[in-house]
């Protein structure tokens, strides 16, 4: 069949457009702020045989995650119209445990054309410490695990197991008020997909899909074979895992031939006590960011998209981690060195087009109480961008593996026993040279009432790295009442006490005249 570019095009554009209607949906109707002003979530949209065909620009862990692991989902089931599948189990396509992912098929005169999803940050998914992400040593101890399951069938949801899944959830009023936002959200990407299949035919959206990856498969390898051919290798550091684990040493291969793309990681450190153990999707989505990075906008991002690119890793490393070892800090700290790791491969090969390291960390906060007065909370804290060949690094913006927004502080204060009592830019924090790093931010938070904190954070120990002699950009800094404490913390507070981060900055790009 000929290919028609405008009308490939229009087809690209609006499974896009349905994806970013799904996000819109699910932030206007969500209750917790996390989801509703931190934008903590993701969409998507899949073939019939779980290949992803679109995505919204949301989180690129979520939506690399997805995209590798949905189809062994989609397998598992029979599926019928209405049917609603609910998981969040890392070691069974999910991230960590207070990512919870809807998927739901579409279906055209009795054949399914599809699938929509969306998976979200719950800020309490059962764990024993406020905001569920607490200093674990093994899965079970991060919260409620939830194996891909029914959570409805023929549009009838399954009210025993919905109530029972969140039993256990301090505040599961809130849980259930962002499920519903879920539901709401896929049932209209659902919609909006049976109209367009319905506008072109069957056959037509499936001749136009195909064309699709067709095109995505030959663009990215096109533009990957902008990278001259040649083995480039790198190694970087986890400060540490939070239990007595220290200097967690990541290594990359990356082997590059006319496009093709061997990515190896042996010689990472084997699986840790701690919790920044990753399940293997975790680091396919970190490096299928990195490869997207360097296509232009025009390429789809589907699955094809990455057809050139295989991932090696050993069971049982901290990169590909076997069942039941802790995850709740890879799926946000580790899976943002494996990009400083391949990013400082890649600058090997292409020099002036590899920005410096970016802060290297989401510098986790969760917080809360629970019992009588049960409040939990979680965000992350932007910093630092890394400087390129040609411009400075941005100051004080959330970078690479997260792309969610800060809380308003109105909001914050609103909803919570806190007060932001400092919220500025982290001068002089990022790396200086030719084109300085992005400064990193300080923020504060002063409690009202008693509670439980943890701190997830990294690059407290080993700075964002500069390239091409630029200086690395400062380490991170985390404080209770102006007392140093450690990067990776779980901790009492009280009523006065004050909680201090401040967020590492990028990395410098040259040497300064």
């Amino acid at each position: 069949m000929a290919i028609n570019t405008i009308q490939l095009s229009l087809f690209t554009h609006k499974i896009n457009a349905l994806c970013e209607e799904m996000g819109a949906q699910l932030r206007h109707a969500a209750f917790s702020p996390n989801i509703r002003d931190r934008l903590d979530y993701s969409c998507a949209m899949f073939d019939r045989h779980g290949q992803m065909c679109a995505q919204a620009a949301h989180i690129p862990v979520h939506l690399g995650s997805m995209a590798y692991a949905m189809e062994q989902i989609v397998n598992k089931f029979e599926w019928r119209s209405g049917d609603i599948v609910i998981f969040n189990d890392p070691y069974m396509g999910g991230t960590h445990l207070p990512d919870v992912t809807l998927v739901m098929p579409v279906f055209s005169n009795n054949e399914c054309i599809g699938f929509v999803a969306n998976r979200a940050h719950h800020a309490d998914i059962g764990s024993d410490e406020p905001g569920s992400m607490p200093l674990s040593s093994s899965l079970e101890q991060e919260g409620i695990v939830i194996s891909p399951q029914y959570l409805g069938r023929n549009s009838q949801i399954d009210k025993d197991l919905y109530l029972n899944l969140f039993a256990e959830v301090q505040q599961n009023n809130h849980t259930y008020a962002d499920l519903s936002s879920q539901l709401g959200a896929n049932l209209h990407g659902a919609f909006r997909l049976q109209a367009l299949v319905d506008e072109l035919g069957v056959t037509q959206y499936h001749d136009l899909r195909k064309q699709m990856f067709d095109y995505a498969r030959t663009m990215a390898i096109s533009q990957l074979k902008h990278i001259p051919n040649g083995k480039y290798s790198a190694f970087d550091f986890m400060d540490d895992d939070g239990l007595g684990n220290a200097d967690i040493i990541i290594k990359v291969n990356v082997t590059v031939n006319n496009g093709i793309i061997q990515v190896d990681f042996s010689g990472t450190e084997q699986q840790v006590q701690g919790n920044i153990n990753c399940p293997k999707a975790v680091t396919a989505a970190a490096v299928f960011y990195v490869f997207r990075c360097l296509m232009s906008d025009d390429v789809p991002s589907c699955k094809a998209t990455f057809d050139s690119i295989s991932i090696e890793t050993i069971p049982g490393s901290l990169l590909d981690a076997n069942y039941p070892a802790a995850v709740a800090a890879g799926n946000v700290e580790t899976s943002s060195r494996i990009v400083d790791v391949l990013f400082a491969a890649l600058a090997q090969a292409c020099p002036n087009k590899i920005p410096a390291a970016s802060q290297g960390t989401m510098n986790n906060i969760a917080m809360g109480m629970h019992g009588k007065n049960a409040w939990s909370y979680y965000e992350t804290i932007g910093g630092g961008a890394g400087a390129t060949a040609s411009s400075d690094g941005l100051n004080a913006v959330q970078t690479h593996m997260t792309n969610t927004q800060n809380t308003p502080i109105e909001v914050l204060e609103m909803n919570y026993p806190l007060r932001v009592s400092r919220y500025e830019v982290r001068q002089a924090s990022g790396g200086h040279g030719r084109q300085n790093g992005g400064c990193g931010i300080i923020r504060e938070f002063e409690f009202l009432q008693e509670a439980r904190v943890t701190i997830l954070s990294e690059r407290r120990t080993h700075a964002p790295y500069g390239l091409d002699g630029g200086e690395p950009g400062k380490a991170g800094r985390n404080f209770l009442n102006d007392k140093c404490i450690d990067g990776k913390v779980s901790l009492s507070v009280k009523a006065g006490d004050r909680v201090r981060l401040e967020t590492p900055g990028g990395g410098a790009f040259g040497l300064a005249d």
